[in-house]
């Protein structure tokens, strides 16, 4: 599903006016032609395709996230999937105003990358990085990853943002992130190691330790890398719940 076939972004606009837009055939921007709403509404939404194209064709799909739902910010991802970033970090606690960020891999077009506190992981480092995606995808990252690395490197993370924990939740997946990779059959390396181990092995690290080192960055890599097919699988999913199955009763 892309955000052409979305009306929900319009003021006045909510998942009942734009089912019954698809029940009409008006599944895409192209096909509405004013019928189906009121005179006020579809003015509204002529603008707002309008005003649409413009974003896509500049690559901005930030309009757009900051309009859907948390839930639905998923649509967006097609549109822009060769320029989204996959971001995870880990840190040696669950507060940002105590604690540090030790590491944060970026997964993007198909290789990862991985900085290292005290190395490589600067604030003007991540900024770079993250201005160079037109899209950012975590997990639980609205809440924990993205204010932890806003706190700690005083930075703005701007870049229009996917939180998979919610589109997770439509599907009725719950749970953390490696519960929700076994139940969709999502293979990862290391499955033993947890979050609690990272802090441990930060610490073995800092005690000299560098094997520790290379297990916490392997582990933060793969956190990573499997948010690319859970992405796939959830954004797959949810355009078959919500949009072909409108079209199949059509």
């Amino acid at each position: 599903m892309r955000i052409e076939n979305s009306f929900i972004p319009v003021r006045g606009v909510g998942e009942t006016t734009e089912r019954r837009l698809w029940e009409n055939g008006i599944t895409h921007w192209d096909d509405f032609d004013g019928s189906v709403v009121g005179s006020t509404l579809s003015d509204r939404i002529e603008a707002f395709i309008e005003a649409g194209w413009t974003h896509l064709e500049q690559g901005d799909v930030s309009v757009f996230v900051d309009a859907l739902p948390a839930s639905s910010r998923w649509r967006c991802y097609e549109n822009v999937s060769d320029e989204t970033c996959f971001l995870d970090i880990e840190t040696t606690g669950l507060s940002a105003a105590t604690n540090d960020v030790t590491t944060v891999s970026l997964h993007r077009g198909g290789e990862t990358t991985t900085f290292v506190k005290g190395r490589d992981l600067t604030s003007g480092r991540l900024e770079r990085e993250l201005s160079n995606s037109a899209l950012l995808v975590t997990f639980n990252g609205q809440r924990f990853d993205v204010p932890f690395l806003e706190t700690c490197f005083d930075i703005d993370v701007g870049v229009p943002h996917v939180d998979l924990m919610y589109p997770c939740k439509k599907l009725g997946l719950d749970g953390g992130l490696k519960a929700i990779e076994r139940d969709l059959g999502i293979d990862r390396d290391m499955p033993e190691i947890s979050g609690h181990d990272a802090v441990r092995l930060w610490h073995e690290y800092e005690r000299g330790d560098d094997r520790a080192l290379e297990t916490l960055v392997e582990y933060n890599r793969a956190d990573t890398a499997n948010l690319e097919p859970l992405m796939d699988i959830v954004s797959r999913r949810l355009h078959e719940d919500v949009f072909e199955a409108v079209r199949a009763n059509d």
